[in-house]
């Protein structure tokens, strides 16, 4: 029997896949849960223009993150902590901070998208990377000074 599967399903296929499963399979587990669809000729042409759209969304969403590379790249950021005698700050720069300070220059990234190669617990300059999209990687410094009394 062949189906069009509507969710992502371990070891048997992706969203939108058509595949050919036994019959019994089809009518008990997947069409009943929500999981396939029989893949009808009206069905198949459903998915075919659902996946043309999509990949029209995923191709606008890459381009969108290419261009915020482009700003994000050699960008250098500065930030400044209070510091003890001995060029170590108080406490250290998180990715919460470092999302914020990019808000504050006009660009906005979730912070759980940031990647800071160590932590920031001391004065100098530190390289940042901003995963933006599966292929599309950023990375700027943040440069951390004593904050002026």
């Amino acid at each position: 029997m062949e189906i069009i599967l509507t969710q992502d399903i371990v070891k048997l296929g992706y969203k939108g896949d058509i595949l050919t499963v036994r019959p019994g399979y089809a009518r008990n587990y997947l069409i009943p849960n929500g999981l396939a669809t029989i893949a009808t000729e009206s069905n198949k042409k459903v998915n075919a223009e659902n996946l043309r759209q999509a990949s029209h969304k995923l191709a606008k969403i890459k381009t969108d993150a290419e261009e915020l590379a482009a700003k994000l790249n050699g960008m250098v950021l500065r930030y400044a902590a209070k510091t003890a005698s001995s060029g170590r700050i108080f406490g250290s720069v998180t990715t919460l901070q470092i999302a914020q300070m990019l808000k504050d220059t006009g660009i906005d990234i979730d912070r759980r998208k940031i990647a800071v190669q160590s932590d920031i617990k001391e004065l100098g300059t530190y390289e940042v990377t901003a995963d933006l999209h599966r292929e599309v990687k950023a990375k700027f410094n943040i440069e951390v000074v004593a904050e002026e009394a």
